[in-house]
């Protein structure tokens, strides 16, 4: 199949896709690459008000950090991010004092933002006290125990210092996350207001980084163009000079546009636009099973489901096999039956100890005093409906069989998690994710306190002693039977019912290479090149 010409195929968008005279004049498709996908970013920054998550798409690549995320190659041509390895990016080097109180950050001495100047500590401090001004990046970096100004320390123009109250194996990690962008704080500054002494507002609308590549065009809900910024010194130079990427809303469109070869890569793949294109071989799909996770949720401060035996009958009596199949295509890792009790690893999630039981769960619901079932609600957002309605469907077809009538209650788009933060809803489909993989900062984000994220209203007290303590454990053995001891009581006692990792499918065509998944999910462009 030949392959249209790159402008062209642009030009086919009509006047919303209209370039710069730059891309017109590209030398070669080699060096530009297109992408589609169903959302847009609504923000150039990490952490303003009401930021979605296309928006990491942009500002990952658009923005450095002093550390990242190494990739590694498990043996598939992926490269996968090591959480457990954290690299150098915009510092040179960084060091953990001995008593692990301190981090301290050196600084590439060559380093400049798009505009030429240098990238000094002041920079970096500036950055870093911009996130804990925000409420939302206050909130993440206090998992790493860095909660104030003074904490960020400037030691001299290329040596920046994070000072910590104890010791907390969270605080490296949180550097390489989505939020602790460096940005060029002179520029921002100009745009400063007493109300606003960070220019989040501006910072929403246009970039002040050093990263990889530039925006050189943005039309808010349409397109991004993106220029290799060729001056970046925090990795390799990327393999595509610029990037175009649109907002297609329609998945059958961007299927099509890749197909015909307009379009390099097409994201936001529905389980069954993927099955159609793995059999077609002129392109090819890369499917990772994130560290994301979709599951039923279960609110344990609400009658009945704050039965035990209720929970558990529910979770013996689904069809978990048909719902992974029907929903998925079986994309994915499914994350139910295995080893029930005391887990043989601390990885999690991990499969939950439950499988389909129908005997079962109707004895442990005649042992809860409700041998003859009773009615509940059960509810998903629209915008989740191809993955969730399947789900509900299958979900009450098979709770009926044991008594228990559902209703199904289909939520407008972006009113499911007001009502999960008020816990008003009974029974649910949710999904989310942990960006640190540390067992028990999933545990302390998912099963503790009274946040939305606590998606079960669960309370359990040794539970959260257990919790606590594991935070600033560092005797290996001793966190480990902490974890153990946490996993064990969660799949007694079910909170949640964890489904599965679901698959990130993104379509390409056969000649990109050089795809990495991360944990945001948004698309790594550094790594991409054409072969």
């Amino acid at each position: 199949m030949k392959r249209r010409d790159f402008l062209a195929s642009a030009a086919a968008f009509g006047a919303a896709t209209t370039l710069p005279l730059s891309w017109a004049h590209a030398q070669s498709r080699a060096e530009s690459l297109r992408v589609l996908s169903e959302g847009a970013a609504n923000s150039l920054d990490t952490f303003s008000v009401g930021v979605n998550r296309n928006s990491i798409q942009a500002t990952w690549n658009i923005y450095d950090r002093l550390v990242k995320f190494a990739y590694k190659d498990v043996g598939d041509g992926v490269g996968y991010y090591d959480y457990f390895n954290i690299e150098p990016q915009l510092a040179e080097s960084f060091e953990v004092s001995d008593d692990k109180k301190s981090i301290t950050f050196k600084l590439r001495p060559d380093a400049t933002f798009h505009d030429g100047s240098p990238v000094t500590a002041a920079d970096v401090k500036w950055s870093m006290d911009r996130v804990v001004a925000s409420p939302i990046g206050a909130s993440q970096f206090r998992t790493g125990s860095m909660t104030s100004p003074d904490q960020f320390v400037v030691v001299d123009d290329l040596t920046f210092r994070i000072d910590l109250p104890q010791p907390d194996r969270f605080a490296l990690p949180n550097m390489a996350l989505t939020y602790p962008i460096i940005v060029n704080s002179k520029m921002a500054m100009e745009h400063a207001t007493d109300d606003d002494p960070f220019a989040m507002e501006w910072l929403q609308s246009n970039a002040a980084g050093s990263g990889a590549f530039k925006v050189v065009q943005m039309d808010v809900g349409e397109k991004i163009l993106f220029e290799r910024f060729d001056d970046w010194k925090g990795g390799p130079l990327p393999g595509f000079k610029r990037i175009l990427w649109q907002t297609v809303a329609t998945a059958e469109t961007r299927v099509a546009s890749l197909v015909r070869g307009d379009a390099d890569i097409a994201q936001d793949l529905p389980p069954k636009d993927v099955q159609n294109l793995l059999e077609n071989p002129e392109v090819k799909v890369i499917g990772v099973p994130t560290s994301s996770f979709q599951f039923l949720g279960m609110n344990g401060a609400l009658p009945p489901f704050d039965n035990k035996l209720v929970r558990q009958a529910i979770a013996y009596a689904l069809p978990y096999d048909d719902m992974f199949q029907t929903a998925l295509f079986g994309r994915g890792r499914a994350l139910h039956g295995g080893k029930p009790g005391v887990p043989d690893t601390i990885t999690y999630p991990q499969e939950s100890g439950y499988d389909t039981d129908l005997d079962r769960a109707r004895e442990l619901l005649a042992e809860a005093g409700m041998a003859d079932g009773f009615k509940t609600t059960f509810s998903y957002e629209l915008s989740q409906a191809t993955i969730a309605e399947p789900v509900a469907l299958l979900l009450q077809e098979a709770l009926g069989k044991i008594g228990i009538e559902v209703e199904i209650e289909k939520v407008p788009a972006g009113q499911l998690g007001t009502l999960l933060q008020e816990k008003k809803v009974p029974f649910y489909f949710e999904g989310s994710t942990a960006y640190l993989a540390d067992p028990d900062y999933f545990f302390r984000v998912f099963y503790t306190g009274d946040s939305r994220w606590n998606f079960g209203a669960y309370q359990n007290k040794e539970f959260g002693e257990l919790v606590a303590a594991s935070r600033y454990e560092a005797d290996e053995a001793v966190y480990e039977a902490q974890v153990k001891r946490m996993i064990e009581l969660v799949k007694d006692e079910i909170p949640i019912i964890i489904l599965w990792h679901p698959a990130l499918d993104t379509g390409m065509q056969k000649d990109i290479e050089g795809y990495s998944f991360t944990f945001h999910r948004q698309l790594e462009m550094k790594t991409l090149k054409r072969s």
